[in-house]
């Protein structure tokens, strides 16, 4: 282990052991579950977060499995013991003029084209990344304005693309064409015609974002959370939000 992770494993056995001695449990056997359960809650009442109860859980567990090799105690009391659960952060989201920003400039080249498209529909469908840079030219119905994305466990949905995006497509069409070899089927190509990986993708977010002067640094996730919360602003539906994420 790292000394960092030593030291801090170090001090929760001295918290431990504090705990211990003021209730004057002198043997290590003496420590049972309802008491580790007490020093769980002396610790969240002294303000330690979840994830650090958690981390001295762990420091315990460890401690009892080196004493049980060791033939010094006969049970692990902190076995089936767990930490109150860490509050869940909310996601960061793009305001609504942060996300219009982004994705409405003028594109002057091929690949300020490509951009343009990649990143209206990240918005105005709300894609997971993997989604994205899955995509073939096949997958998008411009006609009936939606587009076939396949998502985790390899489930199929149908997902509306709004106009700007449809519009941004549109115009990547024939310059994509003249970029790709024959029989490459992906929506999104590099340079070079090949299909645009997720760390490119990534990239064109980052570099679009600081040239279109946001305050954040944007990501795929981002996008996709603030077309959610921005939809679910917009209807109050929460059900057909989830539909549209694939959840």
């Amino acid at each position: 282990m790292s000394p960092h992770t030593i030291v801090n494993y170090g001090r929760d056995l001295q918290l431990l052991e504090v705990h211990c001695q003021a209730r004057h449990l002198d043997d290590w056997d003496a420590l049972d579950a309802a008491q580790v359960r007490m020093f769980v809650a002396s610790l969240h009442q002294r303000g330690l977060s979840g994830r650090s109860i958690a981390r001295t859980l762990s420091a315990v567990r460890s401690f009892y499995r080196y004493l049980l090799r060791e033939g010094l105690a006969r049970r692990n009391p902190a076995a089936g013991v767990t930490a109150p659960k860490a509050p869940k952060r909310l996601p960061q989201t793009l305001t609504t003029d942060q996300a219009a920003r982004l994705v409405d400039f003028k594109s002057n080249t091929d690949l300020e084209m490509r951009d343009r498209a990649l990143l209206e529909l990240l918005y105005s469908s709300g894609l997971r990344l993997s989604e994205l840079v899955g995509l073939d030219v096949n997958d998008v119905d411009l006609a009936d304005e939606t587009v076939r994305v396949t998502g985790k466990g390899n489930k199929t949905r149908i997902v509306p693309v709004g106009r700007h995006a449809r519009e941004a497509i549109q115009a990547w069409t024939k310059p994509r064409a003249a970029l790709v070899p024959a029989g490459e089927t992906a929506l999104f190509v590099s340079k070079q015609g090949r299909r645009l990986g997720a760390r490119a993708v990534q990239n064109v977010l980052k570099t679009w974002a600081q040239r279109r002067g946001l305050e954040v640094p944007v990501h795929p996730h981002m996008l996709r959370h603030s077309f959610a919360s921005h939809l679910l602003e917009s209807s109050g539906d929460l059900r057909a939000v989830q539909e549209l994420l694939g959840h």
